[in-house]
């Protein structure tokens, strides 16, 4: 039976993680001298403080190839699926492509594909669910490439910063711009775009920003597809989001989840990210 391998940008609960049997390769954070590993360990609170005393840009490091190398060799000969991050947004991808060549050099026979997600946190959540589902079906490898690589085609991914404060301190909008969306109280809710960012609507409040979005996802046909909603320590804006959700849409499953450590660095303290 493959086992499945992510980036640790792939949010799930300690719950469902152990469900999956997920291996996970974690990123790195640094804020000024200060680092953190986005594993087991990552103290939330500690880099959420640390993130807003903080005037300077986080700095992020993906895995290293030998980092996936190593866990992929945890598994000893397993077929594997690998989620990443889009590789549009972080050199992850890469990584994780080295790594499996290192492994088909050790194990020749073993099957092993890395997923390009095109998506991040909540997109990869459910990319990780849709895998468990189809190996728990006893479908063969090749096949679960196949509907995988469909899936992903369709998944869409959508996210609503509370804080504008990263992306002032990392240069992705002006001064003078972000500081005037502040004090209007506008949410910028973004979306993907074959694995790129983009604006999706600029609305004045937050909940108007998760309205809208509902809105729109209300169009799509949700039958039997599963919605996955990260929270960056927001439960009540989660939880808000899925009652607007459940009043016109058929979910099979909405599972809500806690961030980690890299979806908490871009999605910053409040931020909401949804995938279906």
């Amino acid at each position: 039976m493959p086992s499945i391998v992510a980036d640790s940008c792939c949010d799930l609960t300690k719950e469902d993680a152990k469900l999956l049997g997920i291996e996970y390769v974690p990123f790195k954070m640094s804020i000024k001298d200060k680092e953190f590993v986005d594993d087991d360990n990552f103290d939330f609170d500690d880099f959420i403080n640390s993130m807003q005393a903080s005037d300077e840009t986080i700095k992020t490091s993906c895995p290293s190839p030998y980092d996936f190398f190593k866990a992929f060799d945890a598994r000893k000969g397993d077929d594997i699926f690998c989620i990443t991050i889009s590789k549009k947004l972080s050199g992850t991808y890469q990584s994780a492509i080295i790594g499996a060549k290192e492994y088909k050099d050790k194990y020749p026979n073993a099957k092993i594909h890395i997923f390009d997600s095109k998506s991040a946190s909540a997109g990869e959540s459910n990319l990780a669910y849709f895998l468990h589902e189809k190996i728990q079906e006893g479908k063969d490898f090749d096949s679960i490439v196949c509907l995988a690589d469909k899936y992903i085609e369709e998944m869409k991914t959508f996210f609503v910063l509370e804080s504008l404060d990263n992306l002032l301190k990392n240069g992705r909008i002006k001064k003078t711009t972000g500081l005037l969306l502040n004090v209007l109280n506008i949410k910028p809710a973004m979306t993907d775009n074959d694995g790129e960012i983009e604006l999706f609507k600029m609305k004045r409040g937050f909940k108007s920003a998760l309205v809208a979005i509902a809105k729109h996802v209300e169009l799509a046909n949700t039958k039997d597809k599963i919605l996955s909603i990260v929270h960056v320590d927001a439960l009540d804006k989660a939880n808000f989001l899925k009652s607007k959700l459940e009043e016109n849409c058929s979910f099979k499953k909405i599972n809500i989840i806690h961030s980690k450590g890299l979806a908490s660095a871009y999605g910053d303290n409040g931020g909401i990210i949804l995938a279906y």
